[in-house]
């Protein structure tokens, strides 16, 4: 199996079996985001405390790699702190506009080739803008335009 072959299966199977999927109970940030290009729809639950992400969740609907991504990205910023969240959410957009790897991002190197199609960056990106408009408790809904 080759490393692509391998990274479309990890999309399709984080689109399918998205991690951490539904309401986090115990949030004290939640933030809801659009893609209203292709109607991704996303809603970000997080608890943060003293600046560390302790749990994160989401729920929605949309295409494939906005639900990869979700998936992806609440495995990938759990325990982290607000600083690291957002290094890997700069290096993980220059993965998708780029396809260039600044850092180690382990499995969310799986959505490099969303870089080739650059419309679909903006289904890659949703959750990860929710998640920042969440925790700068943004009153307006997070949106890829």
């Amino acid at each position: 199996m080759s490393l692509r072959e391998l990274y479309q299966e990890m999309i399709l199977d984080h689109s399918k079996y998205p991690r951490n999927f539904g309401v986090l109970t115990h949030a004290n940030h939640e933030h809801v985001g659009h893609n209203p290009l292709c109607g991704d729809k996303i809603t970000i639950y997080l608890h943060e405390e003293n600046g560390v992400i302790k749990a994160v969740q989401f729920e929605g609907s949309g295409c494939a790699i906005s639900l990869a991504s979700a998936s992806l990205m609440t495995e990938s910023i759990k325990g982290k702190t607000i600083a690291e969240f957002e290094a890997l959410f700069s290096a993980f957009h220059v993965l998708v506009t780029e396809g260039k790897e600044t850092i180690d991002l382990g499995k969310l190197d799986s959505l490099r080739g969303v870089s080739a199609f650059p419309v679909r960056v903006k289904c890659a990106t949703l959750a990860w803008h929710t998640l920042k408009a969440a925790l700068l408790q943004d009153r307006n809904p997070a949106t890829t335009e």
